[in-house]
């Protein structure tokens, strides 16, 4: 059984892999066998990350980009392909997100939630894929989506329509790419201890989130390591492509 979920001799690329959420996800996949490129913005988070990575014996390396420039990720993928030779799985977990009531909200900060959140997934899907394609490389992509991206949560209404983007081009690149024999893939998480939503967590909405949650509490980040390597993995999930899988306990089944 064990096999099923062994990763040895894949790389994985884990976009937003210094973020709570994407760490705990790239780590998981490196203890199963995986070889991690950590990229963010924030370089010396991406190096904390390898150094936990490391130090339970995995192998990984951490990379500098920007998710909303085409250049920075053209040499960024230049960078790990010079490491690693190519990759096998695309871990796609940047995230933006802010609380500005709709009325208020202006372009510029619409277009940078967008560009972190929706963007940044097209443009990494473009570049990394297409090297994968390149290489006659079979693999896996995983997109981080949002239980906001199906019901729209109040108070971050950009965050919500850039994940119900990234949900239809998950669905649009299982169709473009299972030619290719890639998957494409999407979890959506719950309520997680994430960054960008501690600042919106207040004790009213805490209180509410409960309420629609049938666990009734927080999900912990390592709690996504299961469904991520379970998609990475080519024998436990060969025949699942196009699936928006949530890990959100129990949320998105309440109505009332």
């Amino acid at each position: 059984m064990n096999s099923l979920f062994d990763l040895s001799g894949k790389t994985s690329v884990a976009i937003g892999g210094n973020s709570v959420l994407g760490s705990a996800m790239a780590k998981g996949l490196a203890e199963h066998g995986a070889k991690v490129a950590i990229v963010g913005r924030n370089l010396d988070k991406a190096q904390e990350v390898v150094k936990d990575i490391e130090h339970t014996g995995g192998v990984a390396k951490a990379f500098q980009a920007d998710v909303s420039s085409r250049d920075s990720l053209v040499n960024v993928a230049k960078e790990i392909e010079q490491w690693s030779g190519g990759w096998d799985i695309l871990l796609n977990a940047p995230g933006k997100n802010s609380s500005t009531p709709f009325f208020e909200l202006g372009m510029d900060e619409w277009d940078d939630i967008m560009d972190v959140n929706l963007k940044g997934i097209v443009l990494t899907c473009q570049i990394f894929a297409k090297k994968m394609i390149e290489q006659n490389r079979k693999g896996s992509i995983i997109n981080i989506s949002s239980v906001s991206s199906t019901t729209p949560l109040s108070k971050v209404f950009t965050y919500s329509v850039s994940k119900a983007g990234l949900n239809s081009v998950t669905q649009f690149l299982a169709r473009e790419f299972a030619a290719y024999g890639i998957r494409v893939n999407a979890i959506i998480p719950g309520f997680f201890p994430a960054e960008q939503n501690r600042k919106i967590l207040s004790k009213d909405r805490i209180e509410s989130i409960m309420k629609h949650t049938p666990m009734n509490r927080f999900g912990e980040p390592e709690e996504l390591q299961g469904t991520a390597i379970w998609l990475a993995s080519e024998q436990a999930s060969s025949f699942v492509t196009g699936t928006l899988i949530r890990v959100d306990g129990g949320f998105g089944s309440m109505t009332i």
